[in-house]
């Protein structure tokens, strides 16, 4: 296969990429705005409602790993077609739960395993298809999930208040079958070329489970799961914070949206300063920043200190996460990128699977957060120390002997 004369299609995978990872993250993150109207009409807790959350990011953790592992081996197509039909299965049958339990199973488990299919697999086939600006590339398809608060979020807030949240949800869930089918059909394999350039990357030629046994993979997979289990609580109850600050609910889910916002530039402006001068560097710095946002928030309280923070914060937390991606590119290669960074997905998951469930269980203690960004803080200055750890380029040795023994 060779690429279309004059014309690089990887920027077209690229954006089917970003509108899946908008519409697949966007949809299940959406359960923040959706958490109060839910938990007051059905009369189930806060805790109850975020554990759908909970098993969201398990469920994709786990599924991450196995899309990432499908993809490299029958392609990515299949494996997002699947994904999209799932999502959208879902969401619908979620919208008609009629017990916690329901809810739960439909809204945790398949929309769970519906987002996993498309980070890894995304991110690995546009980092396979761009042989220059990669680090861009990869940045764009993980900026979709930037743009989910100013898309997602606010529609569902606005359908909930304008109808109900069963027809809201069901409407999202349509929607998501109409736009991710037709999107899938514009995913196409890396032109050989491309792909091969893209192996080039590693001195040492790795197998998957050589790589997974590495120190260099489990100091990457320890530091998105710190990254991620510090922010994904702090993230998820912004909006039911806001709330408990006083804030009016539509203006309440502005704050997650600009945080959005924030995010998606944050995502493009740490990329590009990653290509200059590395992205080991700049993944500190945004861990740092990160955790000193979060212990910030146990000082707010005003509207106008929620938007300045929430523009900090969603530089902070936005920027780092495709730095992943670009950290196993180069020290693994696209060969096995599905799989290595489904890998490392599953780790991040499991981070962001601690926060919703342990926000909702502070707040129904003890009717308040301070115990949330207190102990996410101190998970958020774990992280900055893992990264620390990990080395700043690949050498070609990495003990391969021993891995290989």
């Amino acid at each position: 296969m060779s690429k279309p004369s004059g014309f690089d299609y990887g920027w077209v995978v690229v954006a089917a990429g970003a509108l899946m990872t908008c519409v697949g993250f966007g949809t299940m993150l959406s359960l923040a705005v959706f958490l109060q109207p839910i938990s007051e009409a059905m009369g189930w807790s806060r805790a109850g409602v975020s554990a759908a959350a909970t098993l969201d990011f398990l469920c994709m953790g786990v599924a991450a790993f196995l899309w990432g592992a499908l993809s490299d081996r029958f392609g990515t197509r299949i494996v997002v077609l699947s994904g999209s039909i799932l999502l959208g299965l879902g969401l619908v049958t979620a919208s008609q739960a009629a017990t916690l339990w329901q809810f739960q199973l439909c809204f945790g488990v398949l929309i769970g395993i519906a987002a996993g299919s498309f980070y890894a697999p995304m991110m690995a086939l546009a980092s396979a298809w761009i042989e220059k600006n990669r680090s861009l590339a990869v940045a764009l398809v993980s900026a979709g999930m930037g743009v989910s608060p100013v898309t997602i979020a606010p529609a569902a807030s606005w359908l909930i208040t304008t109808y109900d949240w069963r027809t809201a949800m069901l409407v999202i869930g349509c929607a998501a079958w109409a736009l991710l089918i037709p999107a899938c059909f514009l995913v196409r394999p890396a032109p050989q070329a491309v792909a091969a350039t893209a192996d080039a990357a590693p001195d040492v030629e790795l197998t998957a489970a050589q790589a997974l046994r590495t120190p260099q993979f489990i100091a990457l997979a320890a530091a998105h799961f710190a990254c991620c289990a510090a922010h994904s609580g702090p993230i998820f109850h912004m909006v039911s914070y806001a709330m408990v600050c006083g804030i009016a609910p539509l203006t309440a889910v502005t704050v997650y949206s600009v945080a959005g916002v924030s995010g998606l530039g944050g995502r493009l402006l740490l990329g590009a300063a990653a290509d200059r001068i590395g992205a080991k560097p700049v993944l500190v710095g945004g861990l740092l920043v990160q955790a000193m946002c979060i212990a910030a928030y146990l000082a707010v309280g005003q509207l106008g200190e929620f938007y300045a923070l929430s523009v900090v914060f969603g530089l902070a937390y936005g920027g780092v996460m495709p730095l992943y991606a670009v950290l196993v590119r180069e020290f693994f290669g696209a060969r096995i990128m599905g799989t290595v960074f489904g890998a490392v997905s599953a780790f991040a998951s499991l981070g962001m699977a601690l926060g919703p469930w342990a926000g909702g269980l502070v707040f129904d203690n003890f009717q308040r957060y301070t115990w949330l960004h207190a102990g996410s803080f101190a998970i958020g200055l774990a992280a900055v120390a893992v990264a620390l750890s990990f080395p700043t380029r690949r050498r070609p040795s990495l003990d391969l002997g021993r891995i290989a023994a």
